[in-house]
């Protein structure tokens, strides 16, 4: 289904994808718990990631997010596959990309179905496929002076 022409990240209601965006703005919590509302939904998990201030013992000073011309197409996929798998009332993801500081959030998801156990399935399936599968990338600089790149696949 294609986006909504409102909110061009927004999906029509009959879609269980409510919402997929990959933007360069802050995230909302609010706006992805509000898009995964469903009354038929008796359980609703998000996960947050966010930018820590160390990876693999050393510290991080700057970190940023690029992503692939493709990477949302992707991640539409991977969102159709969770809903095709689990029994998915609901399902929100947004990434976030450009230069980003420590406590800020890098991806919001969430899901939600008619119970918790199902939720936190296809909540856990949903950001482990769109680290994996997603072409983002993360471009850490540490204080030591040295840096890396991350790759989502």
């Amino acid at each position: 289904m294609a986006p909504t022409h409102e909110h061009p990240g927004e999906y029509a209601a009959a879609d269980p994808i409510r919402l997929l965006d990959i933007r360069d703005t802050p995230l909302s919590l609010d706006e992805v718990f509000r898009a995964v509302g469903d009354d038929a939904a008796g359980g609703t998990a998000l996960f947050v990631g966010t930018v820590r201030d160390h990876d693999g013992g050393a510290d991080v000073d700057a970190l940023g997010y690029s992503s692939h011309p493709t990477a949302l197409a992707e991640l539409r996929r991977v969102a159709e596959k969770v809903a095709a798998d689990h029994p998915v009332r609901a399902l929100a993801a947004v990434h976030r990309v450009g230069e980003l500081a420590v406590g800020e959030l890098a991806v919001v998801v969430a899901v939600s179905c008619p119970h918790r156990a199902e939720a936190f399935a296809a909540c856990r399936k949903l950001i482990d496929d769109l680290k994996h599968e997603v072409p983002i990338w993360k471009h850490q600089r540490f204080s030591d002076g040295t840096e890396e790149w991350v790759g989502a696949c």
